[in-house]
């Protein structure tokens, strides 16, 4: 379960907050432009990359004024309040120091308190931020106000549909699930007013003159290829901060969370902590579910876009109505087929079948392949050899079939299902022969 909402108050400003469980130190994550604390534990990535940072200490997480949970604002706040927000929050969670983590627009506002308040930051870091938000001749390394401008057109144009993942992430730009997640994200965040707004307040920071003053550890990450936030300006962080460690990973991407977020995660542990353990990795016991609609192709050909769209809304939810009741977990699901796990093997069979009538109530017929072996789960991922016997499995079964692994049929002997011998399957990629059983 993600952490309990709760709000501090900032001059009569409602700050949503949320604070996970103890640790052996306390880490603020600030972010960047817009946020949401809750939905954050929803989005898969974002999610993995909380996990792991309060894997290793007590995480203090934040909606910034104008974002998220948090109050909206009427006018542009001064960094200066924003900095009296992270303090407000820290007070109300109990905090008296706490490491800063400065994403993106974060950054300015991290690089101030830590400055202000040496005595409440135990260390500093900064991910993909910049010194100064607009371009100056003597600060090359921030947009112009015409780009400002056509990026805002861009916002009224594009907001909510996921655009933020289109540009600011390319290693999930062509992922259109997670787009779709990312446009649920940016509507939950702010409006698409707010985000114009929220813009102007992040292009007004300008933190150079305080570099200099910085006495507590800081590192300072930059993925060489970020076009959002642009390299320069965390070499330029990096030289002014006196003893500031740089850390120039590569990647594209712009969120730390997406990309090889490991990378970043572990320079941050080591960093905090002194030493880098990598993500949590438990190898558990499961049963893997997969399912295909049969010829979805033609049928969207047949029916037109827009009927074979709400008829594969409406498959979704009788296939995820059935994995409620049988206690499967959804692991993903891409174009017309998912992926889920069970803890029972006898369960996951039941649910195959029951999931194979129901669709074909409303006229799909779909194929279903199931295998029980060791899994690897880190984050909201699972993995391992058996996930793709899995899915080998499935890609064997017949229209209308449910089909099982010998692993699985063993597992559920006497359970009162029958099964019928469908031979030996050479499952490609898979060493050796497998004997499959259909339901």
């Amino acid at each position: 379960m993600p952490p309990e909402t709760k709000y501090a108050k900032s001059g009569g400003v409602n700050i949503a907050y949320q604070v996970t469980d103890e640790g052996p130190f306390d880490l603020v994550l600030v972010p960047g432009w817009v946020s949401h604390v809750e939905n954050a534990w929803e989005e898969p990535s974002f999610a993995r990359f909380l996990h792991r940072l309060k894997s290793f200490c007590r995480l203090i997480l934040l909606d910034r004024r104008g974002t998220g949970l948090s109050d909206p604002v009427a006018k542009l706040p001064t960094l200066e309040q924003r900095m009296d927000d992270v303090r407000a929050v820290m007070d109300a969670a109990g905090s008296k120091k706490a490491a800063l983590f400065g994403i993106s627009e974060g950054g300015p506002m991290c690089i101030l308190f830590a400055a202000t308040y040496p005595e409440r930051t135990s260390a500093l870091v900064l991910y993909g931020t910049f010194a100064r938000g607009l371009y100056d001749p003597e600060y090359p390394l921030a947009p112009t106000p015409a780009q400002i401008e056509r990026f805002l057109e861009r916002v009224d144009r594009e907001w909510g549909t996921g655009m933020t993942a289109r540009m600011f992430a390319p290693s999930i730009a062509q992922d259109e699930r997670h787009v779709q997640s990312w446009g649920r994200f940016e509507r939950l965040a702010v409006s698409p007013g707010a985000a114009r707004t929220l813009i102007h307040m992040s292009v007004s920071s300008d933190v150079r003159h305080v570099l200099p003053v910085i006495r507590v550890s800081t590192l300072v990450l930059h993925r060489s290829g970020d076009q959002v936030t642009l390299v320069g300006g965390g070499r330029y962080l990096a030289e002014y901060i006196p003893g500031a460690k740089y850390v120039e990973l590569s990647g594209e991407d712009h969120f730390p969370w997406t990309g090889d977020a490991d990378a970043v995660l572990d320079e941050v542990e080591e960093f905090l902590t002194g030493a880098r353990h990598g993500p949590e990795l438990d190898r558990v016991l499961a049963t893997v579910l997969f399912t295909d609609i049969v010829g979805s192709t033609e049928r969207a050909v047949e029916i037109g876009d827009r009927q074979w769209q709400e008829l594969l809304e409406h498959h979704h939810r009788l296939v995820r109505s059935e994995l409620n009741r049988f206690r499967g977990r959804e692991v993903d699901t891409e174009g017309d087929g998912f992926f889920a796990t069970f803890d029972g093997p006898a369960r996951a069979v039941r649910c195959g079948c029951a999931i194979q009538e129901a669709v074909a109530r409303i006229g799909l017929t779909i194929r279903v392949g199931l295998h029980t072996g060791e899994c690897e789960v880190t984050g909201g991922k699972v993995s391992g050899i058996a996930v793709h016997i899995g899915a080998r499995v499935m890609a064997e079964a017949r229209p209308g079939e449910v089909l099982v692994s010998s692993t699985v049929k063993d597992l559920v002997a006497g359970s009162g299902l029958r099964f019928v011998d469908r031979g030996g399957h050479t499952l490609k990629g898979i060493p050796g022969e497998w004997n499959l059983f259909t339901v």
